[in-house]
């Protein structure tokens, strides 16, 4: 017996203040399927990316090189990302996908054909890296805002949730595999597996029932969309700041490939397993935050803030981590803080912004989140070759903390908030509070 016509679809009465089940989501036919497409392709990604990284270092020596090509990779988000935001609010996302899925998917094979081939070079992976690179400043803002699409407004926190934990366990097997392929057969075959691995998504994207997808109001063509979408933001506290709080954890915080590599070459004089092993340590807590932020994510701005600030101060603690264990113990909670954080702010500026304009809000997110890579892969780079690794890691984690006390500081004075530090018995030692009205109004 077939269910009925509701039970493949997301309850009507649903808000986004509803106790939801770790896997509502899957409720819905057309997530699931583009659940389980993505599951693959995500693993090739990983594959890809740590292929890619050992590649660029066996090729060259130099944490700096592997910095450049996360740069390359990222440039094309910080120049045109808005460009993508645009397209993403006036087209049909699933098309778009179609296109873009489709385009990442042959540079993996074409990298794949190099590497067999034995020509390979660094200015190839550079090549390619700025190639993914374009084609992610319209994939990703399309793919960000096709959820809500997919789910609607009441299962958006758990479908971004899901998300972030299907890319993060994705994380988990692949460095994994990677680690393996790469001291066995070689690089080549990582790269044909994330190319051939993008047929699953596509194929999903071509299964889905159009019907069933949340109608969603187009942004009509029109001059003027790039600024109308940069005002929007600027107008908007609630979208500015977190958005200005993730390009400086996104510049200088999320320099994973390079202080991971540095750290196995310079400080465990260890190889490509090692690297492995620690990206999927890092997957482990990633996973964990995804699906706890699924059942009880938070989208209070505070919650999203302090975990920023946390993720600043255990980057310092594992800079001076005085052994491999402690290191890697650590580097599963960093993976629970930094998940935490990126899932929470992308929430709640999906769920505080209008639907005509998500696509650009999303794309200005993810301009300043991985846009800022060509300045902070180079230079977290630079830092570790120049200084070692543990200055390199120990000074992002120095910025991000000092961005989020900064960040926290200016919408506590939007709020009207103070801090209060007290020592009584029954009061929290530190806190918000509301300001004196004399105090608004000296300042005013």
């Amino acid at each position: 017996m077939s269910p009925g016509p509701g039970a493949d679809s997301a309850p009507a009465s649903l808000t986004t203040t509803d106790k939801i089940s770790t896997f509502g989501s899957f409720r819905v036919r057309n997530y699931r399927i583009h659940f389980l497409g993505s599951s693959v392709s995500n693993i090739g990604t990983w594959m890809q990316r740590i292929a890619q990284d050992w590649l660029v270092h066996e090729l060259t020596g130099s944490a700096a090189a592997v910095g450049i090509t996360t740069a390359l990779q990222f440039l094309p988000m910080l120049v045109f990302g808005l460009y993508g935001g645009v397209l993403a609010d006036r087209f049909d996302k699933r098309k778009l996908m179609l296109g873009t899925q489709a385009v990442i998917g042959l540079a993996g094979l074409t990298l794949a054909a190099l590497t067999f081939s034995g020509v390979v070079n660094v200015y190839h992976v550079y090549t390619i890296a700025f190639v993914v690179g374009l084609a992610t400043v319209v994939d990703n803002p399309a793919r960000q805002a096709f959820v809500s699409e997919m789910v609607g407004p009441g299962l958006l926190r758990n479908a971004v949730s899901l998300n972030s934990a299907n890319f993060q366990s994705a994380r988990l097997i692949g460095p994994a595999i990677a680690g393996i392929v790469i001291t066995t057969v070689g690089s080549g075959w990582a790269f044909l597996y994330n190319g051939l691995s993008f047929i699953a998504p596509i194929t999903g994207l071509l299964l889905m029932r159009v019907s069933e997808l949340t109608p969603i109001e187009r942004a009509p063509r029109r001059k003027g969309q790039l600024r109308e979408g940069v005002r929007y933001v600027g107008s908007r506290p609630e979208l500015l700041w977190p958005i200005v709080l993730m390009g400086f954890i996104g510049t200088f915080g999320y320099n994973f490939p390079i202080w991971l590599v540095a750290f196995t070459d310079q400080v465990f004089h260890a190889e490509a397993g090692t690297y492995g092993l620690f990206n999927s340590l890092m997957a482990i807590g990633s996973v964990a935050g995804a699906l706890l932020a699924a059942r009880r994510g938070s989208r209070r701005m505070r919650f999203t803030v302090g975990a920023a600030a946390l993720f600043g101060v255990l980057l310092i603690v594992a800079a001076g981590a005085p052994t491999f264990l402690v290191f890697a113990a650590l580097l599963p909670v960093i993976g629970v803080v930094s998940m935490t954080f990126q899932v929470t702010a992308n929430i709640g500026l999906q769920l505080n912004s209008d639907p005509a304009m998500r696509g650009r809000v999303l794309s200005l997110m993810m301009m300043v989140f991985v846009g800022g890579s060509p300045f902070g892969g180079p230079l977290t780079g630079w830092l570790c070759d120049t200084f070692g690794a543990r200055v390199g890691l120990l000074t992002g984690g120095a910025v991000c903390a000092a961005a989020a006390l900064g960040v926290a500081l200016v919408l506590a004075r939007i709020g009207g908030l103070r801090l209060r530090i007290s020592l009584r018995a029954g009061q929290r030692g530190v806190a918000l509070v509301p300001r004196d009205p004399e105090e608004l109004t000296a300042t005013a």
